[in-house]
């Protein structure tokens, strides 16, 4: 499964702006060894990776973040909610994602209750920001705002140029319900 079937391009972009790229091992906020965008599985201090493998490491990491928790929601969810929610799943893990009070109100069918819920993870302090951008992406369609990295940056992230995946205007796109059934019906045959 392609990372286009996972998150919109949007959302990718929105993802890798706010986890960042460090070619270069380090410590993250917490002490755990990192490179790349966020990836955290067999880094060693002092190792170092090319783009390209950064790039690779976060297809990866996307796959084995997205996959699972798009099979826990229970509840049809539009583009900008999906983004959202698997940008918090990146950042917390599947299992916080699995147990978190905004996965069980979101299937509960309530948004608003969900959407509040996203802003309870706010450890350490300095995800504030970034928690607060996830919770707008999850509340606000791409028609009315593009989403930010971090609520207190001056732009949102930029709109990925590629024309040869945009559908003609006047084609008619499945709704999320039927797009999300079509990505699990996917990774299950892959």
């Amino acid at each position: 499964m392609t990372a286009s079937a996972i998150m919109t391009p949007l959302g990718i972009a929105a993802l890798k702006a706010r986890e960042g790229v460090r070619l270069g091992a380090y410590r993250d906020s917490v002490g755990v060894p990192t490179i790349g965008y966020g990836h955290t599985k067999g880094v060693r201090l002092g190792q170092r990776i090319t783009q390209a493998e950064a790039d690779a490491l976060f297809l990866e990491d996307l796959a084995s973040h997205a996959l699972p928790i798009l099979s826990c929601i229970a509840v049809p969810v539009a583009e900008h909610e999906r983004d959202a929610l698997i940008s918090i799943a990146f950042n917390i893990g599947v299992g916080g994602f699995r147990a978190s009070g905004f996965l069980r109100r979101l299937n509960a069918g309530d948004r608003a209750g969900a959407a509040e819920a996203i802003l309870a993870w706010r450890r350490p302090p300095e995800i504030l920001s970034r928690r607060q951008a996830e919770y707008d992406q999850f509340r606000t369609p791409y028609a009315v705002a593009l989403p930010r990295a971090r609520r207190d940056d001056a732009r949102p992230v930029a709109v990925p140029r590629s024309p040869d995946r945009a559908p003609p205007a006047t084609a008619v796109r499945p709704g999320p319900l039927a797009r999300l059934r079509q990505r699990i019906g996917e990774a299950l045959r892959a």
